[in-house]
């Protein structure tokens, strides 16, 4: 920059810049914890039902929110034990990265970098509740995009980015 505060050209004007993906900022959007079976259901291994959707949504030019929903659905007896619903969200910067790349980047790597910290939020509250830590498997983010992207090609109406 010169003394005036005006950019000068340097080496490399006019190449286009590295293509950026960073993390901006992480949050809960919604955690709901309901326990019916408390405390009867502490002393029972749950049978656990879980769900997860990903989902893109564009801020602006350069930003993302990526949100996770996950659900788990703890069952025992043939009768409610718990029930969890998480929305974990990630706001994130994407710069100089082609079209092409964006959903895949929104959809896999996203949600890849935001699950441990959802995943713990999870085993915490189920904890807080009395049950043992719920460790969810690691998820294959790769095949819940490809079934989506198979969805969405039967469905064409459906779906956001």
């Amino acid at each position: 920059m010169s003394s005036d505060g005006t950019a000068t050209s340097g080496p490399g004007e006019g190449a286009p810049s590295a293509p950026n993906f960073q993390v901006v900022g992480q949050y809960i959007k919604d955690l709901s914890f309901e326990n019916p079976g408390a405390p009867a259901g502490l002393t029972q291994r749950p049978q656990i039902e879980f769900g997860i959707d990903v989902q893109a949504r564009r801020g602006d030019d350069a930003h993302f929110e990526v949100e996770l929903k996950l659900r788990v659905h703890a069952k025992g007896d043939d009768r409610q034990l718990f029930l969890l619903e998480l929305a974990y969200a990630g706001l994130f910067r994407l710069q100089n990265i082609p079209e092409e790349a964006m959903q895949p980047i929104l959809l896999i790597q996203a949600p890849h970098m935001l699950f441990p910290f959802a995943r713990r939020i999870i085993a915490d509250v189920v904890r807080d509740g009395g049950m043992p830590p719920l460790m969810i498997e690691p998820i294959d983010f790769v095949a819940l995009y490809q079934a989506k992207m198979g969805q969405a090609a039967i469905q064409p109406t459906a779906g956001t980015a």
